[in-house]
């Protein structure tokens, strides 16, 4: 099998990261469909990307850092500085790696040609944790959109301000959004689910519930259900970043 098609098509076991890092410098604009590198369900990838938050002055700006959980869409790590910085990028990747108790020979980066995941430093931080960095495909965007759309919820929730009085502002708004990201929003990414529950594998438990409320519905009311009994929609089984196509998969005639 082609080495290269091997690890981007790795699949971690057990509850390691799989990851999807990237970085970019846009201001939050929705990501696409799901792309490459992969991850099955019960691995957790994660990205690691930053975004500008507007400060109190024209051009002032505050930078956003944050890791998620491609597959989950947990957020794991995330902070506010004032510039952008490797040594920030750095830092928190190893302290999100630790807060999370992830065995590194298990977890895969994806990271894109930004400055931050590029650098030396984080190069250097990553090798010597033992983890695996994986990059796009040649001419494929490097966006990440599982990371570009949470920035987009962040930018549109109704209290999200045009502008921060100062990095503290910036702070606490986003102690409270991620808070709420992980545990109240209900995600249709994860059918539905809140991103805490998929994480921590809650999700046969919410499923069960949520199957006993379709079940009593169907009772009360069977002619609304013209084509099947009403069922709670399934998770997804995987998440990608750049997902291969058929032409890319390796023959498996090939020793």
């Amino acid at each position: 099998m082609d080495q290269r098609a091997n690890r981007r098509n790795r699949v971690a076991s057990g509850n390691p990261w799989s990851a999807g890092c990237t970085e970019t410098g846009l201001s939050g604009a929705e990501g696409g469909p799901g792309k490459r590198p992969g991850r099955n369900a019960g691995t957790a990838p994660r990205s690691d990307p930053y975004t500008k938050l507007h400060g109190p002055a024209k051009w002032s700006y505050f930078y956003l850092y944050v890791i998620i959980d491609i597959y989950s869409r947990y957020v794991v790590g995330w902070l506010i500085a004032g510039v952008e910085s490797t040594a920030l990028a750095e830092k928190l990747l190893a302290e999100s790696i630790a807060k999370q108790r992830i065995d590194p020979d298990t977890l895969t980066i994806h990271a894109d040609n930004g400055s931050s995941m590029a650098s030396k430093p984080v190069a250097f931080l990553l090798a010597d944790l033992g983890v695996t960095k994986t990059h796009s495909r040649p001419h494929v965007s490097n966006d990440n959109p599982y990371s570009e759309s949470n920035f987009r919820t962040l930018k549109y929730r109704p209290d999200f301000p045009d502008r921060f009085g100062c990095i503290e502002d910036a702070r606490a708004f986003c102690q409270r959004f991620f808070s709420w990201y992980n545990t109240e929003h209900y995600h249709s990414g994860i059918a539905w689910h809140h991103p805490v529950d998929v994480h921590y594998g809650r999700t046969e438990l919410v499923r069960a519930v949520r199957a006993d409320v379709h079940a009593a519905a169907y009772t009360r009311t069977p002619e609304r259900y013209v084509r099947k009994h009403p069922e709670p929609p399934p998770l997804p089984t995987a998440a990608w970043i750049n997902k291969p196509t058929e032409d890319d998969q390796p023959d498996s005639t090939i020793p």
